[in-house]
């Protein structure tokens, strides 16, 4: 029998927002890196494995029983985004039409 290695913890820089009196929490792993590039009517969301386990984790968060709609994150260039990216905005719309529809 062999022991598994061990893997130590992700390091990850969280913040709690309340909106409503509803505290959310958003956390970032520290290696994570996303970039947001825009062509034309298309966006395209470029990040390594770190980057989409946080953008998952704030899409759950904004996901959440109880979080109102209208709850959003601005994710910009140097403040959740690689320098050189545009902006992205993540926000709950319970108004949305379904996809397809």
């Amino acid at each position: 029998m062999t022991a598994e290695p061990h893997q130590p913890p992700i390091a990850r820089t969280t913040t709690t927002v309340t909106g409503d009196g509803v505290p959310r929490v958003f956390s970032w792993d520290d290696d994570a890196r996303i970039n947001v590039r825009s062509f034309g009517a298309e966006a395209v969301i470029e990040a390594n494995a770190a980057g989409l386990r946080t953008l998952a984790r704030h899409l759950l968060a904004l996901a959440e029983d109880g979080t109102p709609d209208g709850s959003h994150l601005h994710l910009e260039e140097g403040n959740g985004l690689a320098d050189g990216s545009v902006g992205l905005i993540l926000e709950r719309d319970d108004e949305a039409r379904p996809i397809g529809k």
